[in-house]
């Protein structure tokens, strides 16, 4: 029992100094900012070392090999509170199919295992003061980025499976000014002992904003494309059953002075009570930039039917008055 506490109580420490002096990363200012972020509670809590884990609920943002693996029905939503008028809000189901095979031969019917994933995450700003040339306030604006994904997965064996993930932008920036893009993650997930799996995701493969400023600066308006930066991701993930445990690492790598480590660890410490902790965006080329240590937990409950629990995580924020809480819910069917 003591190597579990011992575990939750570094995470914790670490959650409340893992501060440098704030730095500056080009990766912050680059397209899909927000897509960058993390997907839920249980993501955001693990340090977003989520691409190797095959255990509880799912979601295909992180890899989408993942869903081959969920076990049962599960549909996960969560909300953000956020300062200076800030919203970041997810939305996920994920379903795994078990299809037998009709070949004669024994030993070649295995059962396969496709999944599905689909979900939506949602970001944007609200009361911005609105002015014109004059300084005359006009009225509170508002953005609204948007990304939807959908993804298949299938086992191929029972140590290796493959996905693919579809995702549509939606970005309205100003009035009359929007835009739209489709990209692409590629993953695999590769099983190499009973405890430990290995991950590899490419992410945003096309992805990219096409600007047209047209409809508000006439004649002087520009049309302008921004891509967006190919993440290329590697992760590691074990598991220790006798203490009830699941331990993650993950190494990505954008280019553009941003290399990242992070980290992740769950405890079941207590009957359908989980506690997690991790550590997210520690960069590599870039020591000043801060890191984002992250805390959080979960409760199921066994219900009629179905199964029903909730999420939360804490991440502290340099920039602001305040730190993010995530809360989800969860339910299992």
């Amino acid at each position: 029992m003591k190597k579990p506490i011992i575990i939750s109580v570094f995470f914790f420490l670490m959650a409340s100094s893992l501060f440098p002096q704030a730095g500056y990363s080009e990766i912050s200012s680059m397209p899909g900012a927000f897509s960058r972020l993390g997907f839920g509670a249980r993501g955001i809590g693990m340090g977003n070392a989520m691409s190797s884990i095959t255990e509880g609920n799912l979601v295909s943002y992180y890899n989408p090999a993942l869903s081959a693996f969920q076990q049962d029905n599960s549909f996960a939503a969560s909300y953000s509170f956020l300062s200076l008028d800030r919203t970041l809000n997810f939305l996920n189901f994920t379903k795994r199919f078990e299809l037998k095979s009709k070949s004669q031969d024994t030993a070649k019917r295995q059962v396969r295992t496709p999944g599905l994933s689909f979900g939506i995450i949602n970001a944007g700003v609200t009361k911005i003061d609105g002015r014109d040339n004059q300084g005359m306030q006009t009225g509170d604006l508002s953005t609204s980025e948007n990304q939807f994904f959908l993804s298949f997965s299938n086992r191929f064996s029972e140590k290796l499976a493959i996905g693919l993930a579809v995702k549509f932008y939606y970005f309205k920036l100003y009035e009359k000014i929007t835009t739209s893009g489709i990209g692409f993650d590629i993953g695999a997930l590769y099983t190499l002992s009973g405890r430990m799996n290995l991950s590899l995701v490419l992410t945003d493969l096309n992805s990219k904003y096409k600007w047209d400023t047209a409809p508000v600066r006439q004649e002087s308006g520009k049309t302008t494309e921004n891509k967006f930066p190919i993440g290329k991701k590697v992760g590691l993930s074990y598991r220790i059953p006798e203490y009830k445990i699941i331990a993650s690492a993950e190494f990505e790598g954008y280019g553009k002075g941003a290399n990242f480590l992070r980290f992740g660890a769950e405890y079941n410490i207590y009957d359908q009570l989980f506690l997690r902790g991790g550590i997210d965006k520690l960069n590599l080329s870039n020591k000043d930039y801060p890191a984002r240590p992250a805390v959080g937990f979960s409760y199921f409950k066994k219900l009629s039917g179905f199964i029903a629990g909730i999420d939360y995580a804490f991440v502290p924020e340099p920039y602001s008055s305040s730190g993010e809480h995530i809360l989800g819910i969860n339910v299992n069917f």
